[in-house]
């Protein structure tokens, strides 16, 4: 009962490692409490002491799931997710069936089960990484050198430190106070040892302006009106452009509207397509919109086009992740035995075929290559890796947070964005329809963040960079040596138990000492 009390605490405190409560330190203090919990515990308590933790985590944090459609895809998601931090704890507890916290071991299999959240089932959910609540931490500086992983691997290092030290205490109260404080001081040393990480934000400057137009309402219905959702985003932009007129701000080299910001077809309606024409020509400036096109037959896409003065479009990206069971129904006539809900997606979303880099030119000659990421791609590592690998000198992030109302769904994308512009080098445009909008310099600082259901705009200047992170350069290298090193401790375990096996079954149990009594009990 007290692991039980103690892994649900975890999974509480962990709540707090993210927006909007913004508690970094509360991360590897609740990883502690789960390192702690499950260690010595075997593999079916592990898990389900994991699975416990992992539903107190995610069903608070992932409410905003199902704001409008009910419960019963919040519960899922949030248990499927869960189910993965129960595996974390299932080996935890197996390999640690000895009793002893084992800190290497307790972050090997954190970064291998996240990484295994993020990929399955359908692509994966990475939402809520490790990583992704810590933005302002020390921690989060470590991003530019591994990714999001290493941050994950650092944290979880850094809390079972601080378990195995609190284990020792229990354990052993007349344990050397030398022995206790190695691990402390470990975990103090990777607490700081990010600001030794450079976050440069030099770069040629260049002129941005985010168009958050908003919606006549919040919910599914948001684009039931979606002229007015466009209509929207033009006067927002053309109030905008008066700014520049009169000489109060200066032109925008590239002006972004966020995804859905035309769920008209903008290529096959000719009003929407005139509209957008004429705003484009009136700005004399360069124009990406986050749109719907109705096609290939039968079905939608998602995109970004690109429409500059005098040329119309010009470029496009198709968004390459379309979120299961909200763009697309996977094993459709599955899932319609549990819920005739998956029926409102009445036409699938095609995923894009790769990257997407918009190549713009400034008047000053300055050449803007706007990586691409729509909605939820942003916490793809490879998604947004790709942009950058393709050349993208900035990121562009478009998002429609209108279906999830007024919940901590916005701030929590904000916050992956701000990490992505650490762990890259690269300045963001982060654009919503109903908000949160923010400029992101490459340091991670998040510019002008607007109200929710709110109409606005971010302008301002961000820094071009041309130069890569250690993190882009290695990929994925850490998750595939935690996998490896990971199997390691695993045959290592399997060997060990098979030895031990024949010996137990032959010699009689040896006396314990009190020490090995309380060992076991902790």
């Amino acid at each position: 009962m007290r692991r039980l009390l103690v892994s649900l605490l975890g999974g509480g405190l962990l709540c707090f490692a993210f927006p909007t409560f913004d508690v970094w330190l509360a991360a590897p203090l609740a990883l502690a409490l789960w390192a702690w919990a499950w260690t010595g515990t075997g593999a079916r308590r592990g898990f389900l002491l994991g699975l416990a933790g992992g539903l107190v985590f995610f069903v608070p944090m992932l409410s905003w799931s199902g704001i409008y459609v009910g419960s019963l895809p919040w519960i899922a998601l949030a248990t499927l997710e869960s189910l993965f931090v129960g595996l974390a704890g299932a080996l935890v507890g197996w390999l640690g069936r000895a009793g002893r916290v084992r800190p290497l071991v307790f972050a090997l299999v954190w970064v291998v089960t996240e990484g295994l959240r993020a990929r399955t089932p359908y692509g994966g959910f990475p939402w809520l990484k490790l990583a992704f609540g810590q933005a302002d931490s020390p921690f989060g500086r470590l991003v530019a050198l591994g990714g999001a992983p290493f941050v994950g691997f650092v944290i979880a290092l850094a809390g079972a430190l601080l378990a195995l030290a609190v284990q020792l205490v229990l354990s052993r109260p007349r344990m050397p106070a030398r022995r206790v404080g190695a691990p402390v001081a470990a975990a103090l040393v990777l607490g700081v040892v990010g600001f030794t990480v450079p976050l440069p934000t030099d770069g040629q400057p260049a002129q941005f302006l985010g168009v958050q137009g908003n919606v006549p309402r919040p919910g599914l219905d948001f684009n039931s009106e979606r002229r007015a959702v466009l209509d929207n985003h033009v006067a927002a932009t053309l109030a905008a452009e008066k700014d520049v007129d009169a000489g109060r701000v200066p032109a925008p080299d590239l002006v972004v509207w966020p995804e859905n910001a035309s769920d008209i077809d903008p290529l096959r309606n000719a009003d929407a397509k005139a509209l957008i024409l004429e705003t484009v020509d009136t700005i004399e400036r360069p124009l990406i919109v986050g749109g719907l096109l109705e096609e290939p037959v039968g079905f939608l896409s998602n995109v970004a086009l690109l429409f500059e003065p005098g040329k119309g479009n010009t470029a496009r990206y198709v968004k390459r992740h379309p979120v299961p069971f909200g763009e697309y129904i996977p094993n459709r006539s599955f899932w319609r035995v549990f819920s005739k809900e998956v029926d409102l997606v009445r036409r699938d979303f095609v995923p894009g075929p790769g990257p997407g880099v918009f190549d713009v030119s400034t008047s000053s000659g300055t050449q803007i290559r706007a990586g691409l990421a729509i909605c939820f791609e942003v916490a793809y590592d490879d998604i947004m890796r790709d942009a950058v690998e393709a050349g993208a000198n900035v990121l562009v992030v478009q998002t429609n947070n209108a279906t999830f109302g007024f919940t901590a769904e916005s701030p929590q994308q904000l916050a992956i964005s701000r990490l992505r512009a650490m762990e890259f080098g690269r300045s963001v445009v982060h654009v919503s329809t109903v908000g949160q909008s923010a400029l992101i310099t490459p340091d991670g600082t998040a510019h002008q963040v607007t109200s929710l259901f709110t109409q606005a705009v971010v302008r301002g200047a961000l820094p071009l960079r041309d130069a890569t992170t250690l993190a882009t350069r290695v990929g994925e290298a850490p998750e595939w040596a935690a996998a490896a090193g990971l199997l390691a401790m695993l045959a290592l375990g399997i060997r060990g138990a098979r030895r031990t096996v024949p010996e137990t079954a032959h010699d009689p149990a040896p006396h314990k000492t009190k020490d090995e009594d309380d060992d076991d009990a902790a």
